[in-house]
């Protein structure tokens, strides 16, 4: 089974993953954002480095993708290739930091990829206020980061909208995290682990 946590920057995507993989013996599969090389110089200058960050990211999420299609494990995932592409890619573009031709070239690769993969079985979807974003982008104090700019947290917030509610066909949860501390709340996180039962093994409406 393959489960993907989805959500915008410090939504709290790698807390919850790493906490449902504990609480349901799953394997977690994390993102590969230290081990990007492109990263840091991406966020000094977004339309150089745009398509070299994207097609790192699609690289490794594709290689993800092909590991937990090979596995029995139920596997965790923080964050999808789906993500990646139709927020993150799109955004990009949208923004102008990427070109026409790049961005075909980019979709291309991805629609190749997609004859190889397939769907979670559930996404849970982080969605978050830009000014939750931000405090807790502040308060994990990743230099890159801090430079990140509001209106490009916006901008993929209103990217995860339109992907969650509009385009993605797989079963999604959502989960309303400006009010929750499901880190330091046992009962917020007994609140997520409920539906998460209720959906994947029908124990709870």
């Amino acid at each position: 089974m393959h489960i993907a946590v989805a959500g915008n920057i410090g939504s709290g995507k790698t807390t919850l993953t790493t906490m449902l993989a504990k609480h349901y013996g799953w394997r977690p599969q994390f993102e590969p954002v230290i081990e990007n090389p492109y990263l840091e110089d991406y966020y000094g200058d977004i339309r150089r480095w745009s398509l070299n960050l994207e097609i790192y990211f699609l690289k490794e999420r594709f290689k993800q993708m092909l590991e937990i299609s090979r596995t029995d494990e139920t596997i965790i995932q923080d964050r999808s290739i789906f993500e990646g592409v139709y927020v993150f890619a799109y955004n990009n573009k949208e923004q102008g930091n990427m070109s026409d031709t790049d961005f075909k070239t980019y979709m291309d690769l991805f629609n190749l990829m997609m004859t190889f993969t397939r769907v979670p079985d559930l996404m849970i979807y982080l969605r978050a206020s830009v000014p939750h974003l931000v405090a807790n982008i502040q308060q994990r104090g990743r230099d890159y980061e801090q430079r990140i700019a509001l209106d490009y947290l916006q901008g993929l917030n209103d990217r995860y909208e339109k992907f969650i509610y509009q385009h993605y066909q797989g079963r999604v949860l959502t989960v309303e995290v400006d009010r929750l501390d499901f880190l330091h709340r046992p009962q917020d996180f007994e609140q997520i682990t409920r539906r998460i039962d209720g959906l994947l093994f029908g124990l709870f409406n």
